[in-house]
């Protein structure tokens, strides 16, 4: 077929404890475009800590995300957490074929694995050359449990929906740096930078040098705190809470004794994972400068309050800045949602690999 290689695109859908975010590009040249976006909340108590409990609301959530982005395909992109996935770098004979490779990886990964093999999932890419040997090639190997693969492909399905992608939260975070390099000096390239991903119940800390990740901490804290502590503070529903802290209106006493509170325990997170990450290993310099991202992102001047606070020049992440946008796209609010897209875009690209 003259077309035949051509694939189709992939959606990339991000599924979170508090929502459901659905983007589908494409690429013209090496500029990319939004062609459909939505995001819906993620059902009540259907999502646990990155676990799908319940997949058909789930599945229902991903059904409202599609028809209301006007989405076109059928093919997905989703990811299971960092701390769901064991990853490691192995070596193998550069000599083997990829049929080979298949055998020997298979034995291999049984001694990196602390699950019964039956019950887990794994692939593995060849990295390239060995540094130290040149008869050996960097193999790595991603395994998880089958379970945590079942419940996204459970809840596409469930949608009506094919899952063509599991992929790995730190990967397609990986993946989707290289749309902010247009932020970052010289493109990225001999630059070290922490992207800090702020999402509703935890937060991913990477720092990238020439935008490949070499480190990288999930942990416990995100926007939910907020929005919670606005319904304690003010009497009001999940619903409401969130409702409020994202299009204002509060008490005049919200500023100074919610959100001023929220925001330090933001850049003492933030400080503690630069301790982290310079303790993580010999030679470790601060990072060139932060990328923050996530919904709490939008929180006004919280980039300057963070870099006057840790003492590295930050910006907001914009993973959407150098994108054309359709206006199907604009008006389900892409750009509002811009700086929680990096997870749902780097899915997105697996389009294009």
């Amino acid at each position: 077929m003259l077309f035949g290689n051509k694939k189709p695109p992939l959606l990339g859908l991000d599924i979170t404890t508090s929502s459901v975010k659905l983007i589908e590009l494409s690429q013209s040249g090496k500029r990319y475009r939004v062609e459909s976006y939505s995001a819906e909340p993620t059902p009540p108590s259907s999502v646990s800590e990155k676990a799908i409990v319940d997949a058909k609301a789930v599945g229902e959530a991903i059904r409202r995300a599609v028809k209301r982005a006007g989405a076109k395909a059928s093919d997905v992109a989703v990811a299971i957490s960092g701390d769901a996935a064991i990853t490691k770098v192995i070596q193998m004979p550069s000599t083997l074929s990829t049929r080979e490779l298949e055998g020997q990886g298979d034995s291999q990964a049984d001694q990196y694995i602390p699950f019964p093999m039956e019950e887990v999932s794994f692939d593995y890419e060849v990295i390239g050359p060995n540094d130290k040997d040149p008869e050996l090639m960097d193999v790595l190997l991603v395994a998880t449990r089958t379970e945590n693969v079942e419940q996204r492909q459970s809840a596409v399905r469930a949608a009506g929906l094919e899952t063509q992608i599991v992929d790995v939260e730190a990967f397609a975070l990986e993946n989707a740096c290289r749309l902010l390099s247009h932020q970052i000096p010289d493109g990225g390239m001999g630059q070290a930078v922490a992207v800090v991903d702020i999402g509703a119940s935890s937060t991913t800390f990477s720092v990238l040098h020439d935008l490949k990740v070499i480190y990288t901490r999930d942990f416990n804290f995100g926007g939910q705190q907020l929005t919670e502590e606005i319904m304690r503070t003010y009497g009001l529903s999940m619903e409401d809470a969130g409702r409020a802290k994202k299009q204002g209106g509060l008490p005049s006493n919200y500023q100074p004794e919610v959100l001023e509170p929220f925001i330090d325990d933001m850049t003492q997170q933030v400080s503690r994972s630069l301790q982290f990450y310079l303790a993580s290993g010999g030679g470790r310099e601060q990072p060139d400068m932060i990328l923050v991202c996530g919904g709490c992102a939008n929180i006004p001047g919280i980039a300057d309050v963070i870099s006057s606070r840790v003492g590295i020049p930050t910006e907001v992440g914009d993973p959407l800045g150098q994108m054309k946008i359709s206006s199907k796209a604009k008006s389900q609010g892409v750009n509002k949602d811009a700086t929680a897209l990096l997870t749902a875009c780097g899915l997105a690209l697996r389009s294009f690999d």
